[in-house]
């Protein structure tokens, strides 16, 4: 492949490559869920999970060793120019066997950028936590689509099955005008609609009449920065 002029490495632009490489092996691919940057499934095998970020540091490692808990297949991914990985290579590569982690390079100087696997993560047996590995699980099962590019920065927010259930509210009440809860619930199938019009987390709710709730200022200001698959026919 022909060579470009890497672009800075982030955590985000790392995502693509290595969701391209998973979803060539037949795995569905999701970023951010749970604490997760990287998600994959395949079928029944553990899930596939990858930290990313663009140097390798302790906080890094401290972090997918957590990660086992949630599955044995955790990997690191990293560009293929990182400064500690090219000074400490042969280390790192005996480090990383130990703890039982992977490790995916992503090349930027390649055009598309391109992710690798140059270490499978094996031998290593930690202490699982089935429950932890379930609640990661349920939530990437009801989050609908792939919403968030896996590494951003959080502190805007990250799409939650959570957030795509207010959203979902937060558009039919824009369409519709103010509507009861129960109505809510009924046409657009989401049992907790009453929970999150009165909790209200994000602020983008009001209260128009007894029983009834249309959007806030807030709402009417935020919800547009938000974006739900267009397939309605995705959401149970």
């Amino acid at each position: 492949m022909p060579k470009r002029r890497p672009d800075p490495p982030t955590e985000a632009n790392l995502y693509g490559p290595v969701k391209a490489l998973l979803v060539r092996q037949g795995f569905t691919v999701k970023g951010e869920v749970g604490d997760c940057d990287v998600v994959a499934v395949r079928g029944k095998d553990p899930p596939v999970l990858v930290e990313l970020k663009t140097t390798v540091n302790l906080r890094l490692l401290v972090q997918a060793v957590e990660r086992q808990r949630l599955s044995p297949l955790v990997y690191l991914g990293i560009p293929a120019e990182a400064a500690s990985f090219r000074t400490h290579r042969a280390g790192l590569l005996r480090l990383l066997r130990l703890l039982g982690l992977g490790l995916i390079l992503v090349d930027s100087g390649q055009c598309p950028p391109a992710a690798t696997v140059l270490l499978d993560p094996k031998a290593y047996a930690p202490r699982p936590s089935p429950k932890l590995r379930g609640k990661l699980l349920a939530e990437f099962d009801a989050l609908v689509g792939d919403p968030n590019t896996g590494g951003i920065d959080r502190r805007r927010g990250r799409m939650t099955p959570y957030r795509q259930r207010a959203l979902r509210i937060a558009h039919a009440l824009a369409a519709e005008g103010p509507a009861r809860p129960r109505d809510l619930r009924d046409r657009l199938g989401i049992p907790d609609a009453w929970n999150i019009l009165y909790h209200n987390p994000y602020h983008w709710f009001e209260r128009t009449a007894p029983g009834r709730y249309g959007l806030s200022e807030r709402g009417r200001r935020e919800v547009p920065q938000w974006t739900l698959p267009a397939d309605a026919a995705a959401y149970p």
